[in-house]
């Protein structure tokens, strides 16, 4: 390891991680006594209400990507990350809890893939729950790896001890208590992370002298300059240096592509939504995590930007960047990975430094719990009760949930040093992205507005997307395709989601579609409007409605697009 991004903990920092841990495992313990059978291990019963399943949903998310990756490439670009969260999430999100969960809860499937078997069969759906698994594992080990680096750089251990046991930690509460434990902790969790980040976020920015000496120390760094203070039009980030193509390029490949792509069709966000108790609680999970989550830049993407101006191994590294990553490594010891851990240890004393490690492991527990907890409910119920064994109790499904999750754990040590492979892991996300849920938010979003869409054509194209992100991504790493930033990234997606809809087209078109009986609940046009919302609707106040809550958080992060722009 090494010691240029050691913590420098004491006794007291150690203490409050050992009292954050007692609390952890203790909310699987307590969860596990409401486990009795397997919808309340994978969904927790269909029980629990609006406000939990909103900050989970959005506690889910706060993991590598939000955390390590978000701080990273806004310690390389500034503003223009703030893209991932005002384009490329919210709008997305208010789309499926207006839009989407009505048809995921009113047709009582248990994931994303059964929902994709029932509209398009057997083809698609295994297509769909294999890459989807496959997905899982790789992400968790992102966030494996780096609750594994804040272990080892807290005890000095080897990375494999630390990931060993990083994992066993993750695996002890979600055996126990199944996605309630899960849940509940995700909703602990996301407290723990905020009181952790925002000191450093103040702390940072009194460092600099204010918000206007944050703003002139940016704009004076030696890099991408007051380029860094403007969210449009990005070319860094988007890799264009047009500045009308990096609009386009942010606007559909980021924010249509990629980001409706991610929340509408990725199971492990739709998970928590589907665990809610009615389908008017499960179309505002989504609505309720878009107003945190709007402000989840100004505690991540910030630091970045402070660290990268207030530390000097970073401001170096980045100034050296543009000669090659790899010399700007050996020359500092450092990489954009190391952006929020390094400005901890500049800024914060003993004590709050505990506060943020915690907060940095629950931000870790999170993403890869959740990983894990949409993993164990995919292989159960999509691979191994559908292709592998029918019709078996339902304890024996149970079990199976629970090997799954050991199975993920163990393979995510491994995919872990994959993730170790990147200096910034944004760059490793949103190939990943790319490749998996692109395709996937093609194929959902023409089969459920266009009844046409036929069986064949929906595995045809979400194999032919998958394909063409991947011919992208090669292209990109021979360098036959030269786009910087996440250019490459935003293409693949584009052109993946390009490609399955024009294949599912052409195949519909000479392929016999599902009989119009059996797409209720599945098509727009063949479902009645009072399928898709609660029989007490007309009832509910004004902020228990899904799409007045959903216009008002339009408004503000509208707004908030304006304000920095």
């Amino acid at each position: 390891m090494d010691p240029a991004v050691r913590l420098d903990a004491q006794w007291i920092d150690y203490l409050l991680i050992l009292v954050y841990f007692i609390f952890v495992l203790g909310v699987g313990w307590f969860a596990r006594r409401g486990v009795s059978s397997s919808i309340e291990f994978f969904l927790s019963g269909r029980s629990l209400p609006a406000w939990v399943t909103g900050l989970a949903f959005i506690s889910a998310n706060l993991g590598a990507v939000e955390i390590m990756g978000m701080s990273a490439t806004g310690a390389q670009y500034g503003y223009p990350t703030m893209h991932y969260f005002w384009v490329g999430a919210i709008p997305a999100m208010l789309f499926l809890g207006v839009v989407m969960m009505p048809f995921y809860y009113g047709s009582k499937v248990r994931s994303v893939p059964e929902f994709m078997r029932r509209r398009f069969g057997t083809g698609a759906h295994l297509v769909n729950a294999l890459s989807f698994a496959v997905a899982q594992v790789l992400i968790a080990g992102v966030n494996l790896f780096l609750l594994g680096s804040i272990v080892q750089r807290l005890l000095g251990w080897p990375l494999w001890l630390a990931l060993i046991v990083a994992a066993a930690i993750v695996l002890s509460y979600i055996t126990l208590g199944g996605l309630s434990a899960a849940i509940y902790n995700e909703v602990l969790q996301f407290f723990v992370i905020v009181a952790a980040l925002l000191p450093l976020t103040l702390i940072g920015l009194h460092r600099l002298g204010g918000w206007n000496g944050f703003k002139q120390a940016v704009a004076n760094d030696g890099g991408l300059g007051a380029t860094q203070l403007h969210t449009w039009p990005g070319e860094q980030l988007s890799g264009f240096t047009n500045p009308v193509l990096s609009v386009v390029g942010i606007v559909f490949g980021l924010g249509f592509v990629l980001s409706f792509g991610y929340w509408t069709t990725n199971f492990v966000e739709v998970q928590r939504a589907m665990a809610s108790k009615d389908i008017t609680s499960a179309r505002l999970t989504p609505i309720i995590g878009a107003f945190p989550k709007m402000f989840i830049p100004f505690i991540v993407i910030i630091p970045g930007m402070i660290a990268a101006v207030l530390v000097p191994q970073l401001a170096e590294f980045k100034r050296l960047y543009p000669q090659g990553e790899a010399a700007a490594q050996a020359a500092t010891g450092v990489t954009y990975n190391d952006a929020l851990l390094l400005l901890m240890r500049e800024t914060l004393p003993n004590g709050l430094l505990g506060v943020a490690i915690a907060g940095l492991l629950a931000a870790f527990m999170a993403g890869m719990a959740a990983n894990v907890s949409a993993f164990n409910t995919v292989f159960s119920y999509d691979l191994w009760q559908q292709y592998v064994k029918k019709d078996k109790p339902d304890d024996y499904y149970l079990k199976v949930g629970r090997l799954a999750t050991i199975a993920a754990c163990v393979i995510a040590i491994f995919t872990a040093l994959i993730a170790a492979n990147f200096s910034n892991l944004m760059d490793y996300l949103q190939t990943l992205f790319g490749f998996f849920n692109a395709p996937l938010f093609a194929t959902f979003i023409l089969g459920m507005f266009w009844k046409r869409a036929t069986p064949t054509a929906g595995w045809v194209g979400l194999v032919g997307g998958t394909l063409s992100a991947v011919a992208v991504f090669i292209l990109s790493e021979t360098g036959v395709i030269d786009l910087p930033g996440q250019g490459a990234a935003f293409l693949a997606a584009s052109a993946a989601f390009v490609v399955d809809i024009v294949l599912m087209v052409i195949v519909s078109l000479v392929t016999t579609p599902k009989p119009a009986s059996e797409l209720r609940g599945l098509v727009y046009s063949e479902t009645p409007r009072s399928d898709l919302v609660d029989a007490d609707a007309a009832r509910h106040r004004w902020y228990q409605k899904p799409t007045v809550v959903a216009g008002i958080a339009l408004v503000m992060v509208i707004a908030l697009n304006v304000i920095f722009r």
